[in-house]
């Protein structure tokens, strides 16, 4: 401020100084030479007032100080962690030097952030990866215990059919069979837990994957209240391993039965054929009636430990374990909530060329 008011004093004084000789060689009257430098001055002083005054009311607050006090506000915000208040609004960033430097800073600032967002992403990433760790170790020492008592139950089960000729018994002790035989493949699932392993990939039907889930999903006695519908056409198949598919399907079934109300709740389930990038498969999607998906939980649905519902049904791992099989079988699951309403999983496999 006293600079700029300095240099005007300056540049009137040189311009006094400097008109003064001229007029003087000019006009030779004294009294004329003498009104002419009051002149001179009284001018030269409006124009020097005038301009300091313009300056100071206009533009330097317009386009100085104003911009300055702004880029002081969003540094105090950026300290405060306001992010809101942080960075300047386009519309207030001028076209000049200043205005290039607010734009400067908005960009570091935006570029900090998003650097933040990543880390604190990261740190929530190795959160999860430390208590997967953790669970694969329990799951694997819960396997070994099991695979014991397991081995006793399917040998007995074995037992029963050969003396048994009931055929009510019998269909009973087959189903008894394939849940000890489905808990044995689960249990060597928990024990490769942390191992990536190549799994046998034939064509298999998909409505079969899907009433092979279901059956199991049907044991918990909240299934029961339940309208379930397989409307997969019979001829519709996949590649894949059936048992990791079947694993993969009781988990996105058993989402959806936890979801609904009861009594009322329904669960569809419906495929069609849907080619991704140029490769055939099937798109298999199991749909509900309930209240969908919270919009905070939708982005991050198929995350470890990512459940509405840690203090009752859910650990938040079920679709986590299915989206995790669904990819080393080259296909694909996403989540959308439906417009009727109910949320609706989708799982995209490869098809039989």
């Amino acid at each position: 401020m006293v600079l700029h008011n300095l240099f005007f004093l300056v540049l009137a004084c040189a311009a006094y100084f400097s008109l003064i000789p001229l007029f003087e060689k000019q006009v030779a009257d004294a009294d004329a030479i003498s009104r002419a430098k009051i002149a001179l001055f009284v001018v030269l002083g409006s124009i020097y007032i005038a301009a300091v005054v313009l300056l100071e009311a206009v533009i330097m607050p317009l386009y100085v100080y104003r911009p300055l006090q702004r880029m002081l506000e969003a540094d105090t915000a950026t300290r405060a962690g306001d992010r809101r208040s942080e960075l300047i609004p386009p519309g207030e960033i001028l076209g000049d030097e200043i205005g290039q430097i607010m734009q400067s800073r908005n960009e570091t600032v935006a570029e900090l952030r998003r650097q933040e967002d990543e880390l604190a992403a990261a740190l929530r990433r190795l959160e999860e990866q430390d208590r997967l760790v953790s669970l694969g170790l329990l799951s694997a020492s819960v396997a070994h215990e099991l695979n014991t008592p397991l081995a006793v139950l399917h040998g007995s089960i074995e037992k029963l059919i050969e003396t048994t000729q009931d055929d009510h018994t019998l269909e009973r002790l087959a189903r008894m069979q394939r849940v000890t035989q489905r808990l044995q493949t689960i249990s060597e699932t928990l024990v490769d837990f942390a191992k990536a392993r190549k799994q046998h990939a034939e064509p298999v039907a998909a409505r079969g994957l899907i009433d092979d889930a279901w059956a199991l999903v049907a044991i918990d006695p909240r299934a029961s209240g339940i309208t379930f519908t397989n409307l997969v056409d019979p001829e519709e198949r996949v590649v894949g391993n059936p048992d990791r598919l079947v694993q993969v399907f009781v988990n996105v079934l058993r989402n959806a039965v936890n979801a609904v109300e009861i009594p009322g709740g329904t669960v569809d389930v419906r495929a069609r054929r849907a080619d991704r990038a140029g490769e055939p498969g099937i798109a298999i999607a199991v749909e509900d009636n309930g209240p969908g998906i919270p919009a905070d939980v939708l982005p991050d649905i198929f995350d470890a430990f990512v459940t509405t519902r840690l203090d009752a049904r859910g650990t938040g791992l079920g679709l986590t374990v299915a989206e995790g099989i669904v990819t080393q079988h080259g296909g694909a699951i996403t989540a959308a909530n439906r417009r009727e309403g109910g949320a609706c999983l989708e799982v995209w496999l490869p098809a039989p060329r």
